[in-house]
């Protein structure tokens, strides 16, 4: 399962890279990551229908992980829409609501708890 990893800080692909080592190495998982919503949605266009999830950061300079969600559900990217699921620091309710009325499937607070993630991941594979 391919899945794109969205977010501004440069450590999440070693945090990441690190923890699903098994799932990366045995081609259960592949993992692309963007450092800016702006560059998801380049990479979204020049990938098209490779990713499976997204995963994305809310609060990024420039386009905040909103407004990459606003563009992915309603852009017309080529099928089949990816999954969308919201990582972020604070886990005030009006910020998971807004993310869940934008269409995001999933919503996950900072610090990311690995073995509900691998979870989830195992979950969407199997589904």
């Amino acid at each position: 399962m391919k899945i794109l990893v969205v977010d501004d800080e440069p450590d999440v692909r070693i945090l990441f890279e690190q923890r699903f080592r098994r799932e990366i190495r045995s081609g259960e998982f592949g993992f692309s990551f963007a450092y800016s919503g702006e560059e998801a949605l380049t990479f979204l266009r020049d990938h098209p229908s490779e990713v499976v999830l997204i995963l994305s950061d809310i609060n990024m300079p420039g386009m905040s992980g909103l407004e990459l969600l606003r563009h992915v559900k309603s852009d017309p990217l080529p099928p089949p829409p990816p999954r969308v699921m919201m990582l972020t620091a604070y886990g005030d309710e009006a910020t998971h609501q807004q993310a869940l009325q934008l269409g995001a499937d999933d919503f996950l607070t900072k610090p990311v708890d690995f073995a509900a993630l691998r979870t989830k991941l195992h979950a969407i594979e199997t589904a």
